[in-house]
């Protein structure tokens, strides 16, 4: 029995038999059923719309009760003391690791980039344990209360004598790596920092990659009101990460560096309970989203299908002869064939009428798929190699954490009276991004709508471009400085007669490092902002889960990537015959740290030409192979159709 088909008329008319009372522009479809009969149905205007349909029960079998901004109160508050409390942490670890646990600079440098890793990379394990069976509520719960465990594990560590070795011996005892006997930490001390660390990566993993979605879930989509709602919410919820890293980098590190590191470390852990106090308290209020199974299955069934089939014939003219049915969901655009990863192609070809089940379903879907899986599965192909590049970009950033704070350190921090903690120096990018984002929106997109004719303004891609650029500028920068405060170190030390052992800050000012520091913001303003909204488009939409944690996987493979630079670049140049401490010496005034940045901007360069190369290549989701030019989105738009034989994929031009 043939399957129902669906043709749409051209563009310049409408079908002599459509009905009359259609409006103007509408789209008119054609659906011929089993029997030949036809019948017409309009997208638009034809008849009005329905009612929405009532939400099914949450995750705990209750009624949704969409209560908004109700509940925000303990959503928006817990995001701000868990921010508050986990910045509060992690940002000033390089500086407890070398002079609290006497770890050299590049084996803290090390350990904090796999820390930094693996907590990024659990948030991909959270994400998908959210989906499976857990669900977001469930997975930010138990990250929280993991994540408190953690701070209070590593606030004993700092309180408790025997969990921490002994303070050096010698006149820089305590100093950021400084000189003197240190004892090493025991297997046993280092367990309990272990320990306390696996805690927090637990916990990121629950809360990083599910807090942003479940705050949203609070709201009805269904609704003007509840969209809204959700726009208001994303403004907040950047708005707190923005207090928490201000907040963190000045008050929380200047405790940690002048009062106590037990101090410092139990005020994130209070606010942490805080935030678990706060979050469970508006427990009965919340919606709790059932959890949406595995995400990439059906990029999974497709590469088992062409597999399967790979010894099929290729077909002759797969844009209208693969297979393709209606999609279960009606918020999921139909894409268009794509001369792209041809062998995935093969999943939807019929090779027998066996293949169906009732004449429109397949009978396995692991060998048989439709085109529009095909094209989700090609849609996630096309996005790694762009992915790939920005694993690349943010090595720039993890220096931000390790040796941008052992460059304040060795630098002039007074400002009158008041010494600067080398750590709250890491507040500069995000103010830089603060400032710059507005400025952009009000002053610099206005001027380049004007020049492109594109609402963007610049591409997604362009403006991804942009900031690997900025982030070469900010290596080239931090090259530049560091050259230029080693040798004011020198010439110091000369002019006092003394050892470069004896003097081993210089006196240029540390605020000297606050452009690096600014253009790795501005340069995080263009990328990582478009990458999360790159993401969030062009994977197809029953996918979108995944985005977010694509950008936290890329960010965990680049400090791992970090870590592993640090230790070759060590090795590689460190313990010559002529007694050379190598480019990254604990005493950076040995050593050749701006080597060592200018590598990290070569290295940037070359990637910036292959994020060209994958930007040529790439092909934006809904576009056909026609339409990938400069004003292709404008002048085509996507129509959600259903059934088989759609002309153009059921897409028509835009109205001009």
């Amino acid at each position: 029995m043939a399957r129902p088909s669906v043709s749409v008329p051209g563009a310049g008319g409408q079908h002599p038999e459509a009905p009359a009372a259609a409006a103007a522009g509408d789209t008119i479809l054609a659906v011929h059923d089993d029997d030949g009969a036809s019948h017409y149905d309009s997208l638009d205007s034809a008849a009005p719309p329905a009612p929405a349909p009532p939400p099914p029960p949450d995750a705990a079998g209750r009624e949704v009760r969409y209560r908004g901004w109700k509940t925000m109160p303990f959503v928006i508050g817990n995001e701000t003391f868990e921010k508050l409390g986990s910045i509060g942490t992690a940002a000033n670890l390089m500086v407890y690791l070398t002079s609290v646990f006497h770890m050299s600079n590049v084996r803290a440098a090390v350990a904090l980039n796999a820390f930094a890793g693996t907590t990024n990379l659990a948030t991909v394990f959270g994400a998908f344990a959210s989906d499976l069976f857990l669900g977001r509520y469930a997975t930010v719960c138990l990250g929280s209360v993991a994540t408190l465990i953690g701070m209070i594990i590593l606030t004993l560590t700092a309180g408790v004598p025997s969990l921490h070795p002994p303070p050096c011996s010698g006149t820089a005892a305590g100093s950021v790596g400084g000189g003197g006997e240190c004892a090493g930490a025991t297997r046993g001390q280092f367990a309990v920092l272990a320990l306390s660390f696996f805690f927090i990566v637990l916990g990121a993993g629950g809360i990083r990659p599910c807090s942003l979605p479940f705050g949203a879930d609070q709201f009805d989509p269904r609704t003007e009101s509840g969209r809204r709602g959700i726009n208001s919410f994303f403004n907040w919820y950047y708005f707190t990460l923005t207090i928490a890293v201000c907040g963190s980098s000045t008050g929380i590190i200047y405790v940690q560096s002048n009062v106590s590191w037990w101090v410092g470390f139990a005020i994130p852990a209070a606010l942490m309970l805080a935030s678990c106090v706060l979050f469970f308290a508006g427990a009965g209020l919340y919606v709790r989203v059932k959890p949406e199974g595995v995400p990439l299955a059906g990029a999974l069934r497709v590469a088992v299908a062409a597999f399967r089939k790979r010894a099929a014939p290729a077909p002759a003219d797969p844009a209208v002869s693969l297979f393709r049915t209606r999609h279960a969901s009606a918020l999921v655009s139909r894409l268009p064939y794509t001369h792209q990863f041809t062998f995935l192609d093969k999943a939807a070809v019929v090779v027998s009428k066996s293949e169906l089940s009732g004449g429109a379903a397949a009978r396995d879907t692991w060998r048989l798929c439709t085109l529009q899986e095909v094209e989700e599965a090609k849609c996630i192909l096309r996005i790694l190699p762009v992915w790939a590049t920005c694993i690349v970009y943010y090595v720039s950033f993890a220096q931000t954490n390790t040796y941008v704070i052992l460059q304040a350190a060795q630098s002039d921090r007074h400002v009158g009276g008041f010494d600067v903690p080398p750590a709250s120096f890491t507040i500069f990018p995000m103010l830089a991004l603060t400032i710059w984002i507005p400025i952009y929106d009000r002053v610099m997109l206005p001027y380049l709508r004007r020049l492109t004719g594109r609402e963007e303004g610049i591409t997604l891609l362009q403006r991804m471009g942009v900031g690997m650029v900025l982030s070469v500028a900010a290596m080239l920068i931090a090259g530049t400085a560091e050259q230029r405060r080693r040798e004011l170190a020198e010439l110091n030390a000369a002019a006092r007669g003394e050892s470069m052992d004896a003097s081993r800050v210089s006196p240029m000012s540390a605020f000297w490092l606050v452009p690096q520091l600014a253009a790795l913001g501005l340069s995080e303003a263009f990328n990582q902002v478009s990458q999360m909204e790159f993401y969030y488009k062009q994977f197809p939409e029953n996918m979108r889960s995944v985005a977010g944690s694509l950008l936290f996987s890329g960010l965990a493979l680049s400090s791992y990537l970090s870590g592993l630079l640090v230790t070759v670049v060590h090795r590689t140049t460190a313990g010559s015959a002529d007694g050379d401490d190598g480019w990254l010496a604990e005493d950076l005034n040995r050593g050749k740290l701006d080597s060592f940045y200018y590598l990290i901007g070569f290295i940037g360069a070359i990637n910036f030409v292959a994020f060209i190369v994958c930007a040529k290549w790439y092909r934006y989701k809904g576009m056909d192979d026609g339409e990938q030019d400069e004003d292709g989105i404008n002048r085509w738009q996507a129509r959600s159709v259903v059934g088989d034989g759609c002309p153009e994929d059921g897409r028509l031009p835009a109205n001009n």
